[in-house]
């Protein structure tokens, strides 16, 4: 059963995946408790732009998007805050932005390229150790963030209270901003930027069915997240399908089966 960890790009595949998913499972409570579930689809179609045009630049993609993603995630906090817009309306309109600018990209490029299918569908087996190195960077520098949650999770229940009591929620919503849009960015090669939404939001809706409190949501959700990925990482090998699609659908079976529980309960 345990035969594919010998092969290399397995092990790629699930030391990135662990890693991406712990970021995922931590990050998500909070786009789901904020109801920002469409940021990471926002942020995803960003990315798309940037990988675009990096690609047209003849940049590494990874690269280019993600100075990209991150300027539009600080542009949609900004334009959300000076005016006076509700969060979906301005994600709204920095994704066709950046989906425009992708496609407009693509088409001044002259010779055709899979580097962008790739990106969009994911390909988490194709790993690289270069991959692996930039996960464990950015998993470092969000592990920096932890003594901030109790702040976030604060602001995330309650923002007015927050502000009275003068934490600095709108530096922190910079903050939680630009630390979505670099996951997204990384995680663009574990499940696509077609799915990123959904490994963002499926661990953390699985956990709150069965938790009760916000940092019970957390741990749920990280062990989820980690969970999925091995047991969809596994099952793509063994049913010759796509890793990043069986993934998802494991999140989703998961969520099913919290939801029938919980009816019954």
């Amino acid at each position: 059963m345990f035969e594919p960890i010998a092969l290399p790009f397995m092990q790629r595949a699930l030391i990135g995946g662990l890693m991406v998913s712990l970021l995922a499972g931590y990050f998500g409570p909070f786009i789901v408790q904020r109801r920002l579930a469409f940021l990471g689809s926002g942020l995803a179609h960003a990315a798309f732009g940037g990988v675009a045009l990096g690609l047209l630049l003849g940049l590494q993609p990874l690269w280019a998007a993600l100075p990209f993603t991150v300027a539009v995630a600080l542009g949609i906090v900004w334009l959300r805050d000076r005016a006076g817009l509700a969060s979906d309306t301005t994600i709204g309109v920095f994704f066709s932005i950046s989906m425009a600018l992708g496609i407009v990209f693509l088409s001044l490029k002259k010779t055709y390229s899979a580097d962008a299918f790739t990106y969009l569908f994911g390909s988490l087996l194709a790993i690289s150790p270069a991959d692996l190195w930039t996960a464990g960077i950015v998993l470092a520098l969000c592990a920096a963030t932890l003594p901030l949650w109790g702040r976030w999770a604060y602001a995330s229940f309650d923002p007015a209270l927050a502000r009275a009591d003068r934490l600095p929620v709108l530096r922190d919503d910079y903050l939680l901003t630009v630390a979505i849009a670099v996951i997204t960015v990384v995680a663009m090669k574990l499940v696509g930027i077609v799915l990123i939404a959904a490994f963002l939001v499926m661990p953390a809706a699985c956990a709150r069915v069965f938790a009760k409190t916000f940092s019970g949501m957390t741990l749920i959700s990280l062990f989820i997240s980690c969970a999925t990925l091995v047991v969809g990482l596994f099952a793509s090998y063994y049913a010759n399908l796509p890793s990043g699609p069986a993934i998802i659908l494991t999140q989703a079976m998961l969520l099913g089966i919290g939801l029938a529980v919980r009816r019954r309960a």
